[in-house]
C-alpha cells in the first residue's frame, strides 16, 4: 500500500499528502481491518477536504480509541505561520514554518471578488534565476504533496477569518520550480483538483522551461494552465537571465509548447520581466509577438521587483508602454501587471530571504559569491 511520506522523517502518512482515492483506499482498509462502517472513510474525508480539522484529534465525530488508531498510522499536518505580512493594497503574504524548521512563502492577492493564492513547490530554489529573490537565498528541500496542499488548507482558513472572498484560482508561481518537484507537484494537483475542488482551468502552473514537465503536463486530461517565465524572446539573452537555458535551449522549450498547445483548451501565458537596459527595447519585443502569435500565448508584462544584491531596476512606465504596443500591434493579447504588496516585499522570495539573513545565515550577492547576514 502506498506510502507518500513527507520529508520531515515522520513514518506516518501524511492525509494531505493522498490523493482523493488513496485517502480514501488506505483510510478505508485501516476502517475494514476494525469493522467500522464505511460512512467512516467518508467523514475522514469531509475533514480533510472539507472540515476545519487541523489535526485528527479534531475529528470529534469520530471516537476518541478511533481517533487514537488513526494516529498511529496517519498525520494531518499544517504549516505554523512565522509572520504574516499585510500589504495597503490587500495583498496578504505568509511565511509558513515547516516541521523541520525550513521556511516557505504564500502570497494572497485579492481582486475585486476574485481572490488568487500563490503556492510554493520547493523551499527555496535551485535554478538560480538572476531576477528572483528566491534563488538568491539558496534551495533547501523539495517540499511534498502535503505540504503544497497544507498551504492552500491554511491560506483558505486565515482568509475566511479576515473577511476575504473564498479562494477563486491557485497559481504555482511561489518559490521553486514546480516541474523540478513532480513527484510532489502532480499529486497534489490531483488532490487541489479532485479533492478541494478547485477548477483544474483556476490552476496554473509556472515554469522557467523545464521541458519534460510541460510534457508530462500536457498529456493530463485536466484542463491545468501553464505560465512560462520566458524573459527574453532569443537564447543568448536568456541564457544571462535563466541558466536552464543552457539545459533546455528556448527551440527545445517552443517545440514542448507547441505539443502542450496541441493537447487542446490548455492556455499558456508568458511571464516577462521588464528590466531596464536589459530585455526591454523594441527589438526582444518584436520577437516576443512572433513567439507567443505562434501558441496564441497570453504575455504578462511585470515591472522587475528589485531584489537585495542586484542593482537592476524595473523599466519605466514609458518604457513598458512602447513595449506592449510593439506586441499589441502584432496581435498579441497583452497586460502589464499591477505591482502588489511592494510594501511588504511580496515578491517570491523576498520574505523568506529576510528571515534567512536575520539567522546570520549567508547569501548570494551579483556575481554569485556569499556575503554575510549582517
Amino acid at each position: 500500500m502506498l506510502k507518500r511520506r513527507d520529508p520531515t522523517g515522520d513514518a506516518r502518512v501524511n492525509l494531505l499528502s493522498l490523493t482523493p482515492a488513496e485517502l480514501r483506499a488506505r483510510v478505508g482498509e485501516v476502517m475494514g481491518e476494525r469493522g467500522e462502517p464505511p460512512y467512516r472513510t467518508d467523514q475522514v474525508a469531509s475533514w480533510v477536504y472539507g472540515g476545519e480539522a487541523r489535526s485528527i484529534a479534531d475529528m470529534t465525530n469520530l471516537s476518541r480509541t478511533l481517533r487514537e488508531e488513526l494516529e498511529d498510522q496517519f498525520t494531518l499536518l499544517e504549516p505554523e505561520v512565522e509572520r504574516v505580512s499585510r500589504s495597503v493594497d490587500g495583498t496578504a503574504k505568509h511565511l509558513w514554518c515547516l516541521p523541520d524548521g525550513e521556511l516557505v512563502e504564500s502570497v494572497l492577492v485579492p481582486a475585486g471578488e476574485r481572490l488568487t493564492l500563490c503556492i510554493s513547490s520547493q523551499a527555496g530554489c535551485a535554478m538560480a534565476c538572476t531576477f528572483c529573490a528566491t534563488g538568491w537565498s539558496g534551495f533547501a528541500r523539495q517540499l511534498s504533496a502535503g505540504e503544497i496542499v497544507a498551504q492552500y488548507r491554511a491560506s483558505r482558513r486565515w482568509a475566511a477569518a479576515e473577511g476575504y472572498p473564498a479562494i477563486s484560482n491557485i497559481v504555482f508561481m511561489g518559490m521553486g520550480e514546480p516541474f523540478a518537484n513532480r513527484a510532489a507537484l502532480m499529486p497534489a494537483l490531483t488532490i487541489l483538483n479532485q479533492g478541494y475542488g478547485v477548477g483544474a482551468r483556476r490552476i496554473t502552473v509556472s515554469t522557467v522551461g523545464v521541458v519534460p514537465g510541460i510534457l508530462e503536463l500536457a498529456r493530463r486530461p485536466e484542463q491545468f494552465r501553464l505560465a512560462v517565465s520566458l524573459h527574453a524572446p532569443e537564447s543568448e539573452l536568456r541564457r544571462q537571465l535563466i541558466p536552464l537555458e543552457k539545459r533546455h535551449p528556448l527551440p527545445e522549450l517552443m517545440e514542448a509548447l507547441r505539443t502542450f498547445d496541441a493537447a487542446g483548451g490548455k492556455r499558456i501565458t508568458f511571464e516577462y520581466t521588464m528590466i531596464a537596459g536589459v530585455n526591454d527595447d523594441p527589438a526582444p519585443a518584436a520577437k516576443l509577438a512572433t513567439l507567443a502569435a505562434g501558441l496564441q500565448a497570453f504575455v504578462n508584462l511585470i515591472p522587475f521587483n528589485p531584489i537585495p544584491y542586484r542593482s537592476w531596476k524595473p523599466s519605466p512606465p514609458e518604457r513598458i508602454r512602447a513595449f506592449q504596443k510593439v506586441l499589441t500591434d502584432r496581435g498579441v493579447s497583452c497586460a502589464v501587471r499591477e505591482p502588489r504588496g511592494r510594501d511588504i516585499d511580496a515578491a517570491c522570495g523576498q520574505l523568506r530571504a529576510q528571515a534567512i539573513k536575520e539567522r546570520g545565515l549567508p547569501i548570494v550577492d551579483d556575481d554569485g559569491g556569499e556575503r554575510g547576514a549582517a
